[in-house]
C-alpha cells in the first residue's frame, strides 16, 4: 500500500485587506472526496500541516448550502469525524518526499493565509515537480504554488497549464473586493498559463505530472486524475 501525503492548512483566518480576520480552514469537500477515492484505490493517508497543528474545516464548507442539501451535509461531516489522520498530523518541516507516491493540496482559504509563504512548502511542491511525483491541487490550493521559487527567482510553475479558484468565482462568493490578492491573478503574474472555466462547473487541468482542480466541484476528478498518474507511474517503474 502506497503513501499519499496530504498537505493542509493549518490556518483558522484569512486576513482580508482592512486587516479582518476571516474565518477559514480547509474546505470539507476537497478533502473527503479525494480521501474517499484514494482510501478505496488502496493508498495510505498521511496529513501533514505548518507546525503540524491539526487542520480545522471551514465552517461553511459544513452547511446545507455548500453540500446541495442537508443530507450530503451530515454526509460530509460524518465522513470528516472518522477522519482519524486528520487528528494526528505530521509537521511539514518533517516530510520526506521519499515516502510518498503522491501529493495532494486541499484549498479552503486557509493557504491563502500560510501555505502561500511557506517555503517549506515550496521546496517540497519544487521536488514533487522536478520528480514526477505524482501533484494534485485544487480550488484555492493552489496559492501555496506561489511559494514554489526557483533558484533563479523565478516561480517553479511557471509555463505549467493549470487552474485554480477564479476572480469571477471570488466575486461571486462576496470576498473579491476584500481580498488582499486573487489567486488567479497571482498564478498569472507567476506565469502560469491559467485556465480559467465556467464559474462552479468541474473543471481539471492535467499539465505532466501536476493535476489541478478549480474549485469545490472539481475535487473528485483531481482524485481520479491523481489516480491514473500514479497508476502510469508504477507501470513505468
Amino acid at each position: 500500500m502506497s503513501k499519499i501525503l496530504f498537505v493542509m492548512t493549518g490556518a483558522t483566518h484569512w486576513t482580508l485587506t482592512d486587516g479582518t480576520e476571516h474565518p477559514t480552514g480547509f474546505w470539507a469537500e476537497e478533502a473527503v472526496a479525494p480521501y474517499e477515492a484514494f482510501r478505496a484505490a488502496g493508498h495510505e493517508i498521511v496529513v501533514a500541516t505548518p507546525g503540524g497543528v491539526v487542520p480545522q474545516a471551514d465552517a461553511g464548507s459544513l452547511t446545507a448550502e455548500a453540500n446541495g442539501g442537508q443530507e450530503n451535509a451530515d454526509r460530509i461531516a460524518g465522513a470528516l469525524a472518522a477522519m482519524d489522520e486528520l487528528r494526528s498530523p505530521i509537521a511539514l518541516e518533517d516530510v520526506s518526499l521519499d515516502d510518498y507516491a503522491a501529493v495532494f493540496y486541499p484549498g479552503g482559504h486557509g493557504p491563502m493565509e500560510d501555505l502561500a509563504v511557506d517555503a517549506g512548502s515550496g521546496r517540497l511542491l519544487t521536488l514533487a515537480l522536478r520528480s514526477g511525483t505524482p501533484l494534485g491541487v485544487v480550488c484555492h490550493g493552489p496559492a501555496a504554488l506561489l511559494a514554489a521559487v526557483a533558484e533563479d527567482g523565478s516561480n517553479a510553475f511557471a509555463g505549467y497549464r493549470l487552474t485554480g479558484f477564479t476572480n469571477a468565482e471570488e466575486t461571486q462568493a462576496g470576498l473579491a473586493d476584500k481580498a488582499p490578492w486573487l489567486l488567479q491573478d497571482r498564478l498569472v503574474a507567476a506565469g502560469a498559463d491559467f485556465q480559467e472555466g465556467e464559474p462552479w462547473a468541474p473543471n481539471v487541468v492535467v499539465d505532466r505530472n501536476l493535476v489541478t482542480g478549480q474549485n469545490p466541484a472539481s475535487s473528485a476528478s483531481v482524485a481520479t486524475e491523481l489516480l491514473a498518474l500514479l497508476k502510469q507511474s508504477a507501470v513505468r517503474a
